[in-house]
């Protein structure tokens, strides 16, 4: 086999392949086999007829065509183990000379990932940050179970702090009076003091009767999570249908027992913080591998595919997308809300894009380095646990298909090789 490579960018390579008659042979072979496997041939079960009577009797058309195709790959196989190259998509092919059977000369451009130059990532050391429950955390979860558990009785009077008015609400720009996607809802129960709206929105409903419509500006917050209503002053309008008085039970043992299994307050409040650690720490683990992989990213040294960069691109609009229509918005009225059109919003996410395709280079080339496998034992465990999880029938049958086990195995891999990264960032 010959090979010239030639470098069209950093991450573009174009090879011109001549095959050699191994390849060329090894290919004539598995062509005819499998030409073979539907000819009839007297005097021979179908599929067990000698391969030179196959050659003689097989369409030439079709033994050609299939033998070209193997050879391809055969030689376009051959051609990356040789060069080391890791593609990234299917490549571009042409046929530049072809005799069958005698002659193969291919041109193939793909795009790669060139050489992975990490750092000494086991020196790297990032701190774990420490887990610890407060009391005044036990009681934030007591006064939501209260609140959840909380009698609403209706009333005839002014709302105040701590009742639960039910609203029709809308807003629109307070200079240009234009209407805001996303800024409106209708019976929407919400409690006075439980800062589920913006600072200001809450305060203004207070005093507030059944029937009563009041308009109001607030400004969002500077740190508001869409960018295009940050520091924006919003004018409200507000309805209220309804004001209920919010009758929390008492916390004494008789309310521990009938939030679960437990005989006095002391026994809730020491699951509530047995629950809350376990969270905590799964978190604070998450958070901890999150940002050990990022530290690493950052200096590790690779060219990235740009395909590979549009790739995730369409995988985050899509998921910002389905996260737009379960908010009940639409596409359009999400990027009017932001100022930007699907253009800029993909040039603003680019750079996350970019860092989430190197994690998952870098975490690859450390995952080949420090050899880290699955077995099969581990495999059929994983998918044991998970069948036995979901007991949906269709759930089931998904995780049956050959590439439900071959996605969940390549999770696992990075799960280990993001254990073992853990483990040198956090030794002494």
């Amino acid at each position: 086999m010959q090979v010239v490579k030639k470098n069209l960018t950093d991450t573009n390579v174009q090879l011109t392949l001549t095959a050699d008659a191994d390849i060329l042979s090894a290919a004539k072979e598995e062509a005819l086999q499998e030409i073979g496997k539907t000819l009839r041939l007297p005097g021979f079960r179908q599929g067990k007829a000698p391969l030179n009577l196959i050659e003689k009797h097989a369409d030439a058309s079709a033994l050609g065509g299939e033998f070209l195709e193997r050879a391809m790959n055969r030689l376009y196989s051959a051609a990356l183990t040789q060069e080391k190259l890791r593609p990234v998509q299917q490549p571009k092919v042409t046929v530049k000379k072809f005799v069958p059977f005698e002659e193969l000369e291919i041109e193939a451009e793909v795009e790669t990932i060139p050489d992975v130059r990490l750092p000494d990532y086991k020196k790297i050391k990032v701190e774990k940050p420490a887990v610890k429950v407060t009391a005044k955390d036990i009681d934030d979860v007591l006064e939501n179970l209260q609140g959840r558990t909380a009698e609403k009785k209706d009333v005839d009077r002014a709302a105040k702090q701590g009742d639960q008015v039910w609203i029709d609400f809308s807003g629109k720009d307070a200079k240009t009076k234009e209407a805001i996607a996303g800024a409106d809802g209708q019976n929407y129960p919400l409690v006075l003091g439980s800062g589920t709206f913006i600072p200001g929105f809450e305060e203004n409903l207070a005093g507030m009767k059944a029937n009563d419509e009041k308009t109001f500006d607030v400004t969002f917050p500077a740190d508001y999570g869409v960018a295009a209503l940050q520091k924006r002053k919003v004018q409200f309008t507000v309805t209220v249908s309804k004001v209920q008085e919010v009758v929390k039970p008492k916390v004494d043992d008789a309310f521990a027992a009938s939030i679960g299994p437990f005989k006095t307050v002391a026994d809730l409040k020491a699951d509530i913080k047995k629950q809350l650690q376990a969270e905590r720490e799964q978190q604070a683990e998450r958070d901890f591998a999150d940002a050990v992989l990022t530290e690493i990213t950052k200096k590790t040294k690779v060219q990235l595919p740009p395909v590979l960069i549009d790739e995730q691109l369409d995988r985050m609009v899509q998921d910002q997308r389905q996260n737009i229509i379960y908010r009940g918005q639409t596409w359009e009225e999400f990027l009017k809300a932001e100022g930007l059109d699907e253009k800029a919003f993909r040039a603003k996410i680019r750079p996350d894009a970019s860092l989430r395709v190197q994690a998952g280079i870098t975490l690859a080339e450390i995952g080949e380095r420090e050899r880290v496998t699955i077995t099969p034992e581990e495999l059929d465990a994983r998918m044991q646990q998970l069948h036995e999880q979901y007991k949906d029938d269709q759930m089931r049958a998904e995780l049956a298909k050959p590439e439900a086990k071959r996605d969940i195995a390549s999770r696992m891999l990075t799960e280990k090789t993001l254990s073992l990264l853990t483990t040198y960032a956090s030794a002494a």
